[in-house]
């Protein structure tokens, strides 16, 4: 049971965080009409990309050191509470059908377990230690990246989880959305995207959450890029598990080898469908076999691979 001086403390905490500022201008809202109240947001939302620009360096220079982490064998772990959590599961999710990746490679973890994504799981967010135990549980090692999220920067769950991560020679990002933060002062990279007061005091699923979300997608896509996932913008490692992502790898092959459709077939079932190995046999003229190997001489480069059919 927290006690009132324990309540105060928490209080004069949340009136020092950006993220939690009352807004005296927005305090009759409710009697706008909904046309005005959805300008309101969008012109707020508006303002959410110029909030992550600034953040650039340390965005990029976070992807580059996950990036020779995960060539390396590493994971890339995100660990958050609540909205912040869910954001993390869903990119995490995202990976395997985009990109190939093994469901272990790329983990969302959440305070709770599973059934805080749809429930609040009162208490959770509030301990380091359970943020410990949930990256013990996957067995952390040093060659993993643990990206630590929260709109605050200042909730447990996440701030252990960058802390119990780093004490194991993990690489750690905190993602925040106020200065100052003891999240990303607690991580090796950290990106503190300050957006500002939100509509609805201290509702951070709003701004902050789609600064959050515009992170992630930068971390595990540029990062994916990096580890040669894609071919320009196509997504050559795309696993074709139904009728509708099979019709996309023909496509995908189509764009990136201008070749006709049934050379493209041919290419699919030499390779087993997969997309970058009869890319591969189209653009360097080898066979599958050849292709495979070559493919995983360059770490699955497929520029490399191309490059070396060339030179031979």
């Amino acid at each position: 049971m927290t006690s009132p001086a324990e309540h105060a403390q928490l209080r004069a905490q949340l009136d020092t965080l950006t993220t939690e500022a009352f807004r005296p201008e927005l305090a009759e809202i409710d009697r706008f009409s909904t046309l005005e109240i959805a300008r309101t947001m969008n012109g707020e939302d508006a303002q959410v990309p110029a909030a992550v620009a600034g953040q650039l360096p340390q965005i990029s220079a976070a992807i580059d050191a996950t990036a020779a982490r995960m060539a390396q064998g590493g994971r890339l772990i995100y660990a958050g509470a609540g909205t912040a959590g869910r954001l993390g599961v869903l990119d995490a999710s995202e990976c395997p059908p985009t990109f190939n990746t093994d469901p272990s490679e790329v983990l969302g973890l959440i305070a709770g377990g599973p059934s805080a994504m749809v429930t609040a799981v009162e208490g959770a967010e509030d301990s380091k230690k359970f943020a410990a135990e949930d990256l013990s549980t996957i067995g952390l090692t040093d060659r993993d990246t643990v990206v630590g999220i929260s709109a605050s920067g200042r909730t447990p769950y996440a701030v252990g989880a960058v802390e119990h991560a780093r004490s194991l020679g993990a690489l750690t990002i905190g993602l925040s959305c106020n200065a100052g933060s003891e999240l990303a002062a607690s991580a090796e990279h950290g990106i503190e995207v300050v957006v500002g007061p939100e509509l609805l005091t201290g509702s951070t699923r709003l701004k902050a959450g789609t600064a959050q979300k515009l992170v992630l997608n930068m971390i595990s896509t540029i990062t994916m890029i990096r580890l040669g996932k894609t071919y320009g913008n196509l997504m050559v490692d795309v696993r074709a598990s139904n009728e509708k992502l099979r019709a996309r790898s023909r496509r995908i092959v189509a764009l990136a080898t201008g070749a006709s459709d049934p050379e493209i077939e041919a290419a699919l079932a030499a390779t087993d469908g997969e997309v970058k190995n009869a890319i591969l046999t189209l653009l360097g003229e080898v066979d599958g076999p050849t292709a495979a190997r070559l493919l995983h001489d360059s770490q699955g480069h497929l520029r490399a691979a191309l490059q070396a059919t060339r030179n031979s």
